[in-house]
């Protein structure tokens, strides 16, 4: 079994309270389903958590997240999670035009659907694959925008618990 079961709570909540952007109430409330087999079934439990807390919840959940390439959450401070995966695509480095269209995309997201825009950066595959796949999401319904970002928190949770436990 998984040194993570051996955990007291608050030891628990410590270590993977970083998964979902400042949204450790996800974690406190899987702690409670502990033990969990393996990094897979964590990671089930948390997202179990997920779809079922209601669209209010998930709402609040995807509404924590940055936007991305955003330079007033940049200088406010992103989370150390989000300014690493960032970073890692070259969302720190845009030039004034890249900034410029990021922004305005952001901008248009948001109003459409109430919540930033969401991807897993890094499987994305770049800064020129995020802006086709945010110009793209845009035509997206409500729901299926919804539905698909919750998706993406799943998998940036997945790669996160990963890299906390070192797998």
């Amino acid at each position: 079994m998984s040194d993570f079961n051996r955990l007291d709570r608050r030891a628990f909540i410590e270590r993977f309270g970083l998964l979902f952007e400042h949204s450790p109430w996800i974690v406190a409330q899987a702690e409670t389903m502990r033990p969990f087999k393996d990094l897979a079934a964590l990671h089930a439990g948390l997202m179990k958590v997920v779809a079922h807390v209601g669209p209010e919840a998930q709402l609040a959940l995807l509404r924590a997240h940055p936007k991305l390439a955003d330079k007033a959450q940049v200088k406010a401070g992103l989370t150390k999670e989000s300014a690493s995966e960032q970073a890692s695509v070259g969302l720190n480095a845009l030039t004034e035009a890249e900034f410029a269209r990021f922004h305005e995309l952001n901008t248009a997201y948001e109003a459409r659907f109430g919540f930033p825009f969401i991807i897993c950066v890094r499987l994305a595959g770049g800064k020129a694959a995020i802006l086709a796949a945010m110009e793209s999401r845009l035509s997206h319904d409500p729901q299926t925008e919804f539905t698909t970002a919750l998706s993406e928190v799943d998998k940036i949770v997945w790669l996160r618990l990963k890299d906390v436990e070192g797998a």
